[in-house]
């Protein structure tokens, strides 16, 4: 039985990579992604499909991706399709399903209440596997099989350090987040070393030395090397400070100031916060003491997770 996994690059891409171990398809799957730094770096050693880009809400990537799914399944090699999202994974599905390719659709952990409207329209196509990876919102349709957080557990230090180190990511979507570019350029140490990574974000008084996207290596190995990460709550920036054993400042755009489609990012940091695996915060309310609480914790790997429970895996 070869899968075919399938996700946009970014967050859907990161939790996808964290769950195969749990899917039981690592020994034979091929994956379909878009052709980026972080799919280069995280897939490398893996049979990668490069799909064209489309992004949220892009009716004209979604055709695309629709027209290289075609292609891609016409041969009659995939047996199953699991995807992450986001609007790919419609594109996928509807070939899939055509071709009596079993498909499974494993909501993002970003939303903490509902399905997205990927998650809502491949609802809508009789025979799709439906995950959520909160049990408060399961239901006959959707059924929960485990968060991709379950593999790590915070742990806390008796002292704080210096923060000589910091790496801040705003992410690389074309939404800005000013806010919290503007405040931390104001409570960062000045002598602090940051790696900057801020995006689409531009404020009057830049850091010199911003960069609109670091390479993934370049981000893992600064974050593992860092005092501090702060981040925006997104779940792909998440899991990479996590896997950097990070518990990183977690601040969450806000639609009323333009910062995203919706407030999902709100649920998200409250989430993660709960877990004790970021220390969640609003744009303007960072300080600089939370950069030194900070220091004083980790996060690791727990050494056993439970497999996803997949309800059926034809």
């Amino acid at each position: 039985m070869t899968t075919l996994l399938v996700a946009s690059t970014g967050g859907h891409l990161a939790e996808l990579h964290d769950l195969v171990p749990r899917l039981g398809v690592q020994d034979d799957c091929v994956w379909a992604t878009f052709d980026s730094p972080q799919s280069r770096s995280l897939l490398d050693g893996a049979e990668v499909i490069h799909v064209p880009p489309a992004t949220s809400r892009d009716l004209v990537g979604a055709v695309r991706d629709l027209v290289a799914a075609r292609r891609v399944l016409g041969g009659g090699r995939f047996s199953r399709v699991i995807s992450t999202g986001a609007s790919v994974a419609a594109s996928f599905f509807l070939p899939a399903l055509r071709a009596g390719v079993a498909c499974h659709y494993i909501e993002s952990a970003t939303r903490t209440t509902g399905p997205s409207l990927t998650g809502r329209m491949v609802a809508r196509l009789p025979g799709t596997g439906l995950y959520t990876q909160y049990p408060s919102w399961a239901d006959g349709r959707w059924r929960y099989g485990g968060s991709i957080f379950d593999a790590y557990v915070p742990r806390e230090s008796s002292a704080t350090r210096p923060v000589s180190r910091v790496v801040v990511t705003l992410g690389t979507q074309k939404y800005g987040f000013p806010r919290l570019l503007e405040r931390l350029t104001r409570v960062i140490p000045p002598s602090a070393e940051v790696l900057w990574q801020v995006g689409s974000t531009r404020i009057p008084r830049m850091p010199a030395d911003a960069r609109p996207q670091v390479p993934f290596a370049e981000m893992q190995q600064a974050m593992r090397e860092a005092d501090v990460v702060v981040t925006h709550a997104g779940v792909g920036s998440a899991l990479t400070a996590l896997r950097a054993g990070q518990r990183a400042i977690y601040v969450p755009r806000r639609r009323p100031h333009g910062e995203h489609v919706d407030d999902h990012q709100v649920e998200m940091a409250r989430e993660l916060d709960r877990r004790g695996l970021v220390l969640a915060r609003e744009a303007d309310q960072v300080t600089e003491n939370d950069l030194s609480l900070a220091t004083r914790w980790t996060v690791s790997a727990r050494k056993e997770v439970e497999p996803f429970r997949w309800t059926n895996q034809n």
